[in-house]
């Protein structure tokens, strides 16, 4: 704030919310409540430790622990509940910076070797008010490996009254042999909603006025750094004013809008791409990243579905968000969530291998937007293809009935066949095929001819499959009764006897028979040995192969194809097949180099090695 006095333009004194509402306490720490209780603890039993190591993420409240525990053991009139008091010399003297007993470094600007014998000099000194000497060096990473090494023999055996508190944001930088020596405190982030309770204090405090939205904004943009989150708010106070609103917010932090993702969704779900599109170059002018863009849509979709699961304690959102999501994950179905949050996550994770980026997003906007009408086709289609083989049986079954004569419980009399008297189901009327033709002309002559006579030992004729009509070909029950091969019992088995041995090596050649069109395959399959197990009820005929690559490949491509066939062959669906390797002394060996070639050569042909003996030459 600016004030004029006489001519001259002075600058009332303005402190930042970090510094102002530091914690100075225990129990205004914010986030850290389990470190805070150990830490009182350890200072009430009397157990304090030589040296701490505090680490955890920027603006999480290291330092002013450090500071807080610190004024807390050298505070000679301490609280019951172990905070310190504020009136006594030591802390007044801390409260303004001329304490004696609490020291602080700053690591990164003195990380030299001749810093650490500096500060290994100044332990020597005993406190002159309290009890301890505290030294907090901050940032410790930065110490150099010399100025570690250094620091190593204080550290391990420092003197009584000497107390170190360690500092730092990345803690696998500092030496195995420091952690060894130090009490390791983790940090962690602070959550949102603790976040937004101390901004809501805080503009209690400074009197001013923000909305819950607003400030969730502002945690959000923090990322669990209290420290950043009160720097932002200092930001927006200083743009908006004593009142401020949401759109103001969103403005000055430059953060997308939850409403674009909310009438993004809407759009997706009507199915209107256009908007869609319009909307993401809507939010392309105003200087968004596309990147974050699609980032912000899949946390959304995130965000839906966790509300449509109706777990509100995942949901960092204010109480009239989470309403709307909740409004908004009830027009969604599941499916649609999880597909679209799929394709969101493809579009963010093939984003920078894209040539032309802005495209690989408008695509991804155009998937989603359809979305919508292919599942409700694809549910359209499963409950079509549910129904037609139902209405595709009923005229077979009716043709059957048809030609397949009555046979009565007495003896029959020849006779006309009574007439039909229950009523029959009407059907759609269907193109006949000229395979369907024979079989309704011969139903309708059964209906004038008489029935001929049937004995009680003669057995009923088998009806003949019908080949399914044109229409009738394309259904799924069709196309399963003609691509399946029919196992024929065999005509000399037995009831329950398995095939011989003879017979599944017999058909074997009848196999392999069936792949000539396939040289290679048919040569390896014709080149096996053959050995016929029996194991329980069922025969296993076992094939050998050269090496693991072709057994392998046998297991996983043919072997089911195979033995499917070879089923069909014998006649019997007990027998089974089984891919072996040829044993190692059976195996031909292969030759490779020259000079085996030329050793081979020689022992099959005397001609070549009387050549070779009578000239002389080397085969090496």
């Amino acid at each position: 704030m600016y004030q004029f006095v006489g001519q001259t333009l002075t600058m009332a004194q303005y402190i930042v919310s970090a510094r102002k509402y530091r914690p100075d306490t225990f129990e205004s720490l914010i986030g850290q409540d389990n470190i805070a209780k150990t830490l009182k603890n350890s200072i009430l039993r009397g157990q304090l430790a030589h040296a701490y190591l505090f680490c955890g993420p920027r603006g999480v409240g290291k330092t002013s622990t450090a500071r807080i525990f610190a004024k807390t053991i050298n505070c000679l009139n301490p609280g019951p509940d172990m905070e310190p008091c504020g009136k006594c010399e030591s802390c007044l003297s801390f409260a303004e910076g001329r304490s004696y007993c609490i020291h602080e470094l700053d690591a990164a600007s003195n990380n030299g070797v001749d810093d650490i014998k500096a500060l290994i000099d100044q332990v020597r000194i005993p406190p002159q008010v309290g009890k301890y000497s505290v030294y907090i060096i901050d940032e410790v990473h930065m110490l150099s490996s010399a100025a570690f090494n250094a620091f190593l023999k204080t550290l391990e055996e420092p003197p009584a009254y000497a107390i170190f508190i360690l500092a730092t944001t990345e803690k696998h930088k500092i030496l195995p042999t420091i952690l060894s020596r130090c009490q390791t405190y983790d940090f962690n982030r602070i959550t949102v909603d603790n976040i937004v309770g101390n901004l809501r204090n805080i503009a209690a405090k400074e009197g001013i006025s923000i909305d819950d939205e607003s400030l969730h904004v502002i945690a959000g943009k923090a990322d669990g750094a209290m420290r950043d989150a009160l720097t932002i708010f200092d930001q927006t106070v200083a743009f908006c004013g004593k009142e401020v609103k949401y759109e103001d917010v969103v403005r000055n932090l430059n953060v997308l809008d939850y409403e674009y993702s909310f009438s993004l969704v809407d759009n997706f779900l009507s199915g209107d791409y256009r908007s869609a599109m319009l909307t993401f170059d809507e939010i392309l002018s105003k200087g968004f990243n596309a990147l974050h863009f699609v980032a912000a849509l899949s946390s959304h979709l995130r965000d839906l579905i966790v509300s449509k699961a109706s777990v509100d304690a995942l949901l960092e959102l204010p109480d009239s968000l989470k309403a709307k999501y909740k409004a908004q994950a009830d027009r969604c179905p599941l499916k649609f969530l999880y597909d679209a949050l799929d394709i969101t996550m493809r579009c963010e994770s093939g984003y920078r291998a894209s040539v032309n980026p802005r495209l690989h997003i408008e695509f991804a906007l155009m998937k989603l937007s359809f979305l919508t009408a292919s599942q409700t086709a694809a549910a359209q289609m499963a409950g079509t293809q549910s129904a037609r083989p139902q209405a595709v049986r009923q005229p077979a079954e009716a043709g059957r009935a048809a030609s397949q004569p009555t046979a009565s419980a007495g003896p029959a009399i020849a006779g006309p066949a009574p007439a039909q008297t229950a009523p029959v189901q009407p059907v759609a009327p269907q193109q006949a095929s000229p395979e369907a033709s024979p079989a309704r002309e011969t139903a309708a002559r059964s209906q004038d001819a008489p029935a001929p006579a049937a004995a009680e030992d003669q057995p009923q004729p088998r009806p003949r499959k019908r080949r399914a009509a044109a229409s009738e070909s394309l259904s799924l029950t069709s196309m399963m009764d003609t691509g399946t091969p029919e196992v024929k019992p065999q005509a000399s088995a037995k009831a329950g006897e398995l095939p011989s041995d003879e017979t599944m090596t017999g058909k074997w050649p009848e196999l392999v028979a069936m792949y000539a069109s396939k040289p290679r395959l048919a040569n390896t399959l014709a080149s096996s040995k053959l050995a016929v197990l029996t194991e329980d009820d069922r025969k296993i005929l076992v094939f050998n192969v050269l090496n693991q690559a072709q057994k392998d490949w046998v297991e996983s491509k043919l072997l089911h194809e195979l033995e499917g066939r070879f089923r069909a062959l014998v006649g019997d669906a007990r027998v089974s097949l089984r891919v072996d390797l040829i044993p190692e002394e059976e195996r031909p060996q292969t030759v490779y180099m020259p000079s085996e070639k030329a050793k081979d050569l020689m022992s099959k042909n005397d001609q070549v090695r009387s050549l070779v003996s009578d000239f002389d030459l080397d085969v090496k």
